[in-house]
């Protein structure tokens, strides 16, 4: 029976094969530094390069190196998952594979954990060189999920975080398909704290996140965590169907006052703004039903193709 390490390092990766063995390297040199037992697990989520290869080579060198690859891309949610059902350390550390998680900072994070916390989280600060829209997104991102959900999402907050095995355990009973990591961690509870630090560049490569992965993600954070857009629908609803009324009730009186003019501009505002709300609140219960349709079905969330350990 193999020893239990002290720390699982778990890398959700897709298309990173340039960046593994620099990333390997840097991990390497921390890890030895906290004089800790560790496990590096990189989890290949369906990359279409050499990525699984080069996973392989970095075995060879390594022998606390576990590397899974995933049968078909699952998203990066699923893809963490997968790696944390597979540590064993005494602490399980989440990170991406593209530098913009710097290895340097699992030192602070470690020492974090020392002090008695069970989850010690990131809080990413931007450099100078993040473009204005990115910043202002984000904002507005995470100032519309906290309105919006049950549970308080830190502003800029990554899924580079250290957890202990007790947090991990608890994790683990989460069996959603439709996951947001960020805000199953903060509903879970137990002691955490925040690390700071600064965004680095990416060492190669180009972000995985398209603008529809990003959008996917966002509706992901606020159904999961809260029903509050159908009530923001029935309440337009009702304000609407007052409205309407009370526009019904007008158009009465002036038609027995002799003072309607026929006309086409109010008949067609009235209408697009009541389709419009109409097919809105279809479109968010749409997206409500079709998160519980996923659950229903039971699926497994994700297929191992192939394990590379020792």
């Amino acid at each position: 029976m193999h020893n239990i390490p002290q720390i699982s390092v778990i890398i959700p990766l897709y298309n990173e094969e340039q960046n593994l063995p620099l990333l390997h390297k840097e991990l390497v040199a921390v890890l030895k530094d906290l004089n800790k037992s560790y496990e590096i697990i990189f989890v290949d989520d369906g990359s279409r390069d050499n990525s699984f290869e080069t996973i392989k080579g970095l075995l060879r060198e390594d022998e606390n190196i576990v590397g899974l690859s995933l049968s078909r891309n699952f998203g990066h949610q699923v893809a963490l998952l997968a790696g944390i059902e597979h540590s064993s350390g005494e602490t399980v550390i989440m990170m991406d594979a593209d530098f913009q998680h710097p290895p340097g900072i699992i030192e602070d994070l470690y020492n974090k954990y020392s002090e008695g916390y069970d989850i010690v989280n990131t809080r990413r600060i931007d450099s100078k060189k993040t473009g204005f829209l990115k910043r202002a997104t984000s904002k507005l991102y995470y100032k519309l999920i906290n309105l919006l959900s049950d549970v308080k999402i830190e502003p800029a907050s990554s899924d580079f975080r250290l957890m202990n095995r007790k947090a991990v355990e608890a994790f683990l009973r989460f069996r959603e398909k439709n996951r947001f990591t960020r805000g199953l961690i903060s509903w879970m509870g137990f002691r955490q704290t925040i690390v700071e630090y600064d965004a680095s560049e990416r060492f190669s490569g180009k972000s995985k996140y398209t603008v529809r992965k990003m959008l996917g993600f966002g509706m992901d954070g606020i159904t999961s965590f809260s029903s509050k857009p159908l009530r923001v629908t029935y309440y337009i609803g009702f304000v609407i169907v007052i409205l309407g009324l009370f526009y019904a009730l007008y158009a009465i009186v002036q038609h027995f006052r002799g003072a309607t003019v026929p006309g086409w501009t109010s008949i067609l505002v009235s209408v697009l703004i009541i389709g419009g709300v109409q097919l809105l609140s279809l479109g968010i219960i749409g997206e409500y039903i079709a998160r519980i349709y996923n659950e229903a079905k039971g699926r497994p969330v994700y297929f191992i193709r192939e394990t590379a350990t020792k």
